[in-house]
């Protein structure tokens, strides 16, 4: 290609840039459509490409139209392109103007003499003819022909959801059926659970290592206090323990073990203390009184059973501000004199012990509990 050839293509460059220039298109904005293009399909895309050919003969920019928003298949929802027409708008309305006449003759080109120097002089470059508005209409009818070619070939398409993908599908069947995925199975909701606790604890510890090039004491403030929440664990697990092993002095059996007080209903406690009473055994019968009274404290769980507890240590185990405590405190003195120390015990020490023990099962204090100790001292 010479250089006469290339200058000549630059010129014709220049020249539809002209043509379609700034002035020319400011001439249509008058005739644009205001709003953004319309929605269409390929078949009214080409009925639009059709027209336009017949509005380039009448050159009339006024029945252009507006834009055309075409999709780029013939899938549903298929991605869209705006089409615009302003390049053909510009042309009508330049080609609305007349050509310049072609019979004037062409400008002598302008020679520059080099001063100072004896050599001949250099003539300029002659520019191209600017193309006539003929031409350039007829260009505009070889782009929308193409547009329509091209239309024709989007709409004879088939859609995507009409390919048949069986050579695919042989091929993905053929590779599955090897041994190496023999044995594979689909992914669990546990397993794609565990992905994405992966996924996040490594999203966390990343976002932490960035912020620790950042920060530099970052590092070892989460260490420590990984150390110090782990040690505060261990000390409130310990804690947990010692309470679960002191509370564990209830046996682990739902019924009291053999030979406790409650193993026996205290009913039975009161009917040995009354054939005793009524046989003269007084000191048999403050015996009979005390282990029914034991015997119905222990199994509303007033504390666990446990046979091998002194008179003593059942009184320990009631709270001070219990108010059973003060009638037990009394029943638990006069059982201990009469059936320990030795002491001869009548009739009206039954009786006190009797009301006593009457106290402690129904669940009252009893106010005669220092009046019935000192009777019976």
């Amino acid at each position: 290609m010479t250089a006469r050839t290339q200058l000549a293509g630059l010129a014709l460059a220049v020249t539809l840039a002209v043509a379609l220039g700034a002035p020319a298109y400011a001439d249509t904005l008058a005739v644009q459509p205001a709003s953004n293009g319309r929605e269409a399909t390929l078949v009214e895309y080409r009925q639009h490409l059709v027209e336009l050919n017949a509005v380039v003969e009448a050159c009339a920019p006024s029945l252009v139209g507006q834009d055309d928003r075409v999709p780029l298949s013939n899938t549903p929802n298929a991605e869209r392109r705006m089409v615009r027409y302003d390049w053909l708008r510009a042309l009508l309305t330049q080609a609305q103007e007349k050509d310049e006449a072609k019979d004037k003759p062409p400008a002598k080109p302008q020679v520059k003499p080099v001063v100072g120097s004896e050599q001949a002089p250099v003539e300029e470059p002659t520019r191209p003819p600017k193309p006539t508005t003929s031409e350039l209409l007829q260009a505009a009818e070889a782009r929308l022909t193409q547009d329509i070619a091209q239309a024709d070939a989007a709409s004879a398409a088939p859609p995507v959801a009409a390919v048949d993908h069986a050579q695919e599908r042989d091929a993905m069947k053929q590779v599955l059926s090897g041994r190496d995925f023999r044995n594979l199975e689909a992914p669990t909701a546990r397993d794609s659970a565990l992905e994405k606790l992966g996924g996040w604890l490594n999203g966390l510890f990343a976002s932490f290592g960035k912020l620790q090039a950042k920060v530099a004491w970052l590092g070892p403030v989460l260490v420590w206090g990984f150390v110090l929440a782990v040690c505060v664990g261990l000390v409130w697990g310990l804690m947990q323990l010692e309470r679960r092993w002191r509370i564990r002095l209830v046996p682990l059996s739902d019924g009291p073990a053999a030979g406790a007080a409650s193993a026996r209903d205290w009913q039975l406690y009161l009917q040995d203390a009354r054939r005793a009473a009524a046989a003269g055994q007084w000191r048999e019968a403050i015996h009979f009184v005390y282990w029914a009274s034991i015997s119905r404290l222990e199994s509303k769980r007033l504390w666990p059973a446990d046979r091998a507890r002194t008179p003593r240590e059942y009184l320990s185990l009631v709270a001070a501000e219990d108010p059973r405590r003060a009638g037990l405190s009394s029943l638990t003195g006069s059982f201990e004199r009469t059936w320990y120390g030795g002491r001869a015990a009548g009739e009206s020490d039954y009786v006190q012990a009797e009301k006593l023990a009457d106290g402690l099962i129904s669940g009252k204090s009893a106010a005669s509990a220092g009046a019935g100790e000192g009777g019976a001292r």
